[in-house]
């Protein structure tokens, strides 16, 4: 019998309730409910701080395991008149402190909520002291107590398809430098970027993918954001504001605006490790809760799993470590409204607990599928990490998108002149069929495989035709980090300095020969910002701990290499204006391959290759292209015709703007034949001709 006045409701109004997790407003309550999983913490205390102080709390609450735990949820509600004066929280936890257990307790470390919606850093914090035992006061992070009402964001959002081109940046470094043309308190933030949508617009972006922008710790040398600490926290740092509530804010409107501008935004999220590091880093949240929870251990549950090269590893096997994955998801989305996400490291999601990989049915993929519908957010894995190779149709993924990094090896291997490159450039142009097969088991889709010659990990677009070697000494490590193998070609002289006039010529036709293939590919095109402008690193392929005018985009660029932006752009609107490039089903029947005369030449000498894509079935026109990735010109025969019939758009040999055509009659054949010259792209589009052979 339930005594009047006695309700469940009640009961968590005294006591509070395990979910949500984090600290949540309730309204009907005027309280804060606060909520944090530990499984083997024998004590619980919350920590309130004022915004004067974030040294002493102001208010410890103990929690009553008797009542203030629910299974493995410890949990209170605090009034607001509680609350009164209260800006900053954070947890102390005992329990046991055996490293050879698998427990890194300590009832004296501050600890930050996983959930925390916000992170404060006091003046005084200090990575070195989290990473020794005993008293961090006025050292550690705290998280922020929202207030109660925020901006909602608009949920308009835009849906691309066979138009989308993805655009990978980063927030700060995009908008950084004094030439980016936003104004010196925007530089750098959310708010920076909106200033330059009007440019994305007029390249013709779709998407961007901003490089992870999740909480870090602000003294890990990490400044692309691979290092995370707060997963439902905006970077502080990328804002042009320091109020938390207003960092939310700008990062909406960030959102709104790109919305607005028809603009999808794709996170690059990491939840395969933490900036916690091994054993001898820092104990900011996750170690200090429930180390054997988090995190996958070794053998002798003292050293800690390094299958993502970062020094620790998520527990992604773990239900609660997937309940955590699975709720800053939809906090993203449901509270921020982004379109997709870009997972680092995916294939950490099919670690077992003991650290083998089930490439049946991983639960961590399994919970994101089953929340976020693929067909409305956009899921990308990278789909490997230095452990696991699972690219294509190994990753258990299968409706996702799939960075495809044999895409980027064979492009670059054939435009830099490779021996037996031809069969791998006709799989990569026709969308990746051996990574993304359509059988009748598992039904995959070109648009899958997100074609891209360049990401932020490695050489620059210009990089790659200047250096054949990377050139990391700036990042402190004896050049020793970042990949060794590059595949580039630095088109016969190192560098920039004194290069001559025909190599400089030369790299500006191999980033156009290289802009036009990936535009021309079957599935999801991607590339980095900067790139359409030649952007350059000096050679770094590494740059992760360079925050300054290494990495920040040198915007005097794109004044002096106008007629690459123009390339690029032009070449975007061609993608667009003809869908039968990119479908969702392979090419088919519509596809015929040819090489210099009938048919292609599959052999290791070979470096050209033409095809005609027939556009019919797509209510499109008939493109013709001639590749030639060898060092001397090439005497193609069209082998469709007659010559009347077609038009040259694109001839990357030609000097701006004949290298391109807006207006794709411009530039009639008059004959079958056509010399292509050497690394060179040669694309034509067919049209209507009357009975007396006249185009109409």
């Amino acid at each position: 019998m339930i005594l009047p006045g006695i309700s469940l409701m009640n009961w968590r109004s005294r006591e509070g309730s395990p979910s949500p997790l984090g600290a949540t407003w309730i309204a009907e309550d005027q309280a804060y409910n606060f909520a944090l999983y530990s499984k083997h913490a024998a004590a619980v205390t919350l920590l309130l701080y004022s915004s004067d102080d974030d040294v002493s709390p102001i208010y410890e609450c103990h929690f009553n395991p008797l009542k203030n735990k629910s299974g493995r949820v410890w949990h209170c509600r605090l009034k607001s008149e509680v609350m009164r004066g209260a800006r900053y929280y954070a947890y102390r936890l005992s329990g046991p402190n055996e490293s050879g257990m698998g427990h890194r307790f300590d009832a004296q470390k501050i600890l930050v909520d996983p959930y925390a919606r916000a992170l404060h850093f006091p003046d005084r914090f200090s990575r070195e002291v989290a990473e020794l035992p005993g008293n961090n006061a006025g050292r550690a992070p705290l998280g922020v107590i929202l207030k109660e009402t925020m901006t909602s964001c608009s949920k308009r959002a835009p849906k691309h398809d066979s138009d989308l081109i993805i655009y990978e940046l980063h927030v700060r470094a995009f908008t950084a430098r004094a030439n980016s043309g936003v104004s010196t308190p925007l530089r750098g933030t959310f708010a920076g970027l909106i200033g330059k949508i009007p440019y994305l617009q007029q390249l013709g972006i779709t998407a961007v993918e901003l490089m992870p922008i999740s909480q870090q710790d602000p003294q890990e040398s990490s400044v692309w954001g691979y290092m995370p600490l707060g997963l439902f926290a905006p970077q502080h740092g990328y804002a042009s504001n320091d109020v938390s509530e207003k960092i939310l804010e700008e990062f909406k409107r960030m959102v709104d605006a790109l919305h607005a501008a028809d603009i999808e935004v794709i996170l690059d999220v990491v939840y395969s490790h933490t900036a916690e590091g091994n054993e001898t880093g820092p104990i900011y949240s996750f170690k200090g809760i429930d180390n054997s929870t988090y995190y996958l251990l070794e053998s002798d549950w003292l050293h800690y799993r390094d299958d993502t090269g970062t020094g620790n590893t998520l527990n992604c096997a773990n239900r609660y470590v997937r309940k955590m994955i699975v709720d800053s998801l939809k906090y993203w989305v449901n509270e921020m409204h982004v379109d997709g996400f870009r997972f680092d490291l995916a294939s950490i999601f099919t670690r077992k607990e003991d650290g083998t990989i089930d490439l049946d049915d991983p639960p961590a993929i399994a919970a994101v599928d089953e929340v976020l519908d693929a067909s409305r957010i956009r899921l990308i894995a990278e789909a490997w990490d230095p452990v696991s190779y699972q690219l294509g149709r190994t990753f258990p993924g299968v409706p996702w998108l799939q960075w495809n990094g044999k895409y980027r090896d064979d492009l670059r291997s054939f435009i830099r002149g490779d021996p037996g490159m031809v069969a791998p450039l006709m799989t990569r142009l026709y969308g990746s069929c051996d990574l993304f097969p359509d059988d009748v088991m598992n039904a995959y889709h070109p648009f899958q495989s997100v074609n891209f010659v360049t990401c932020h990990d490695g050489f620059s677009l210009y990089d790659l035709v200047a250096y054949n070697q990377k050139h990391n000494e700036a990042n402190g490590q004896g050049n020793t980090d970042g990949a060794d193998v590059n595949l580039s070609w630095n088109c016969g002289w190192e560098g920039d300095t004194g290069a001559p006039e025909h190599v400089l010529g030369l790299r500006r036709q191999q980033i156009k020969n290289l802009c036009c293939l990936l535009l021309l590919s079957n599935g999801t095109p991607m590339f980095r910002a900067g790139d359409e402008f030649m952007n350059t690193q000096l050679g770094n392929n590494n740059p992760y701990n360079q925050d300054n005018e290494t990495t920040w985009l040198d915007w005097d660029l794109l004044t002096k290499n106008r007629d690459v932006f123009r390339f690029f752009k032009h070449m975007i609107a061609f993608r667009k204006r003809h869908p039968s490039i990119a479908r969702s089903c392979f090419w088919r029947d519509d596809v015929c391959w040819y090489g210099t005369k009938q048919k292609p030449d599959l052999s290791c000498h070979s470096h050209a290759l033409s095809f005609c894509l027939h556009g019919a079935s797509q209510n499109d026109a008939d493109l013709y292209v001639m590749i030639n990735s060898f060092w001397e010109d090439l005497d193609f025969e069209i082998q469709e015709g007659p010559a009347a019939a077609w038009c040259r758009v694109v001839d990357t040999s030609c000097p701006s703007p004949s290298d391109i055509f807006e207006d794709e009659s411009v530039s009639q054949l008059a004959s079958l034949d056509y010399r292509v010259s050497a690394r060179s792209v040669v694309v034509l589009i067919s049209k209507r001709l009357d009975t007396d052979g006249l185009t109409v």
